[in-house]
């Protein structure tokens, strides 16, 4: 999608999403307190650095020996429905506005995640990181690794208008169905993976 198509969709979606995210916010402090966001630093276009922030949704409560608690265990029942539903991901919106990020496209990684993916992190990362992407719409926390990089690295390669609109649209499904993961696209982008880029893809991940 090029930016003069996703800019005024993107500002569509922010006018459209500010009631839910007030909402959201007024529900994340009555749950947690402040801070409301949690912000953390990923590989942005060309592995740049990027900060970006979503509505926090666990608390910092930790065991007698001072490590966080698990992440499950650090939730509440709304901040759970808040993740599930993927409300806690609108503040993005904006970056995508400034084109730090853009609608579609590889999830932003921590800089140090992509580096250890050498010359494919590079690759992947040619491109601006989406709010959402084809991995996600496909599995996402379902797929391993591998299956994460060779579907992203797929879509970098293939990506289109029609493509970045199947994304969106499904997207909006996810929060409803469940992560499905979808074996066919996933073997079509394995297999591409393997042919292009061998046993790296395997390492790589």
């Amino acid at each position: 999608m090029l930016r003069y198509q996703e800019v005024p969709l993107a500002a569509l979606l922010i006018s459209a999403s500010l009631p839910i995210q007030l909402l959201v916010a007024i529900l994340v402090f009555l749950q947690l307190r402040s801070p409301l966001m949690f912000r953390q630093r990923r590989a942005g276009l060309n592995g740049r650095e990027i900060v970006i922030g979503k509505f926090r949704t666990m608390n910092d409560l930790r065991d007698s020996h001072g490590e966080l608690l698990p992440d499950d265990q650090r939730q509440t029942k709304m901040t759970r429905l808040i993740r599930r539903l993927r409300l806690d991901e609108l503040p993005q919106l904006w970056p995508v506005l400034t084109g730090q990020m853009a609608l579609v496209g590889p999830r932003p990684l921590l800089p140090q995640t992509l580096a250890d993916f050498g010359e494919l992190g590079v690759l992947r990362n040619s491109i601006r990181p989406g709010l959402t992407g084809w991995a996600q719409v496909n599995g996402n926390t379902r797929l391993s690794n591998s299956e994460k990089l060779a579907m992203d690295l797929w879509y970098v390669t293939h990506r289109s208008f029609w493509l970045d609109m199947r994304v969106l649209a499904e997207t909006f499904l996810v929060p409803l169905r469940g992560e499905i993961r979808d074996d066919g696209r996933l073997r079509l982008a394995t297999d591409w993976a393997r042919a292009e880029f061998g046993s790296a893809i395997e390492v790589a991940a």
